[in-house]
């Protein structure tokens, strides 16, 4: 069984397509999540986890729900970790989840996607998204042929870099920056709301017709994402910039 967390798609478009490559199926963990859905799990098939890198490791959401489930059936596991860029020393971390589960870590795969992370980087435009989906099937397909064999996944090998991303930065960057108090919607809000429906954490709530957040935020950038309107700003920091949406 494939398990997915994803904002604006990405880890879908990796869970969906690699569940046609083995021959399994692709859950959604957006209710799950956002209902503190606990109920055990069950997989006669090795456990397929698909989710992008939040500062170079599992998202705090998906690690804390997976702490709180019951996993039956296969004690293998693997990780499709989408990213911006890298994964840095996400595998360490992920070991010790799998230790406190009683999980058999069977690799991660780093799989490079477009950056929709606006509140600090720079989405590309849709030409350059599709060039790196493209770039990033490769990789997918040779993971998914892994998994398919019962093989484990080649790790990668973090730099030094990718150490400290993953672990002092991680620990500093959630408390301090991971927050929802920069968003706000513009006159130009139509009040749809969509933001709310793609919140996974029920965050968002309306107020005289606008979004207001509440306090519950990942950071996923899926309300500023799917606005149809381009309405939310994260502060200064995501004005003028692109959007984006897996286009898979």
């Amino acid at each position: 069984m494939i398990l997915y967390f994803s904002g604006t798609g990405n880890s879908a478009y990796v869970a969906k397509l690699t569940a046609e490559l083995i021959g399994d199926e692709a859950v959604d963990l957006f209710e799950k999540i956002r209902n503190k859905d606990y109920s055990p799990m069950h997989s006669d098939k090795p456990w397929v986890v698909a989710a992008p890198i939040y500062c170079w490791q599992l998202p705090h959401v998906v690690r804390d729900w997976m702490m709180a489930t019951e996993f039956t059936g296969s004690r293998e596991i693997y990780f499709l970790m989408t990213c911006g860029s890298s994964v840095g020393n996400a595998e360490k971390y992920l070991r010790r989840l799998c230790d406190a589960k009683g999980l058999a870590f069977k690799g991660c795969a780093e799989i490079v996607m477009p950056e929709n992370y606006i509140a600090m980087f720079e989405a590309p435009d849709k030409e350059k998204a599709e060039r790196i989906i493209n770039a990033a099937e490769r990789s997918l397909k040779k993971a998914a042929g892994h998994i398919k064999a019962g093989e484990p996944i080649p790790g990668v090998k973090p730099d030094i870099k990718g150490k400290l991303m993953s672990s002092l930065v991680n620990k500093i960057y959630y408390p301090l920056i991971v927050k929802d108090k920069k968003f706000y919607a513009k006159d130009s809000c139509s009040g749809c709301g969509l933001c709310a429906d793609k919140c996974p954490l029920g965050n968002i709530e309306f107020a005289a017709g606008k979004p207001k957040w509440k306090g519950d935020c990942t950071h996923c950038m899926a309300c500023i994402a799917y606005c149809p309107e381009e309405a939310i700003e994260y502060g200064k920091a995501s004005e003028g910039k692109e959007r984006y949406i897996c286009p898979r």
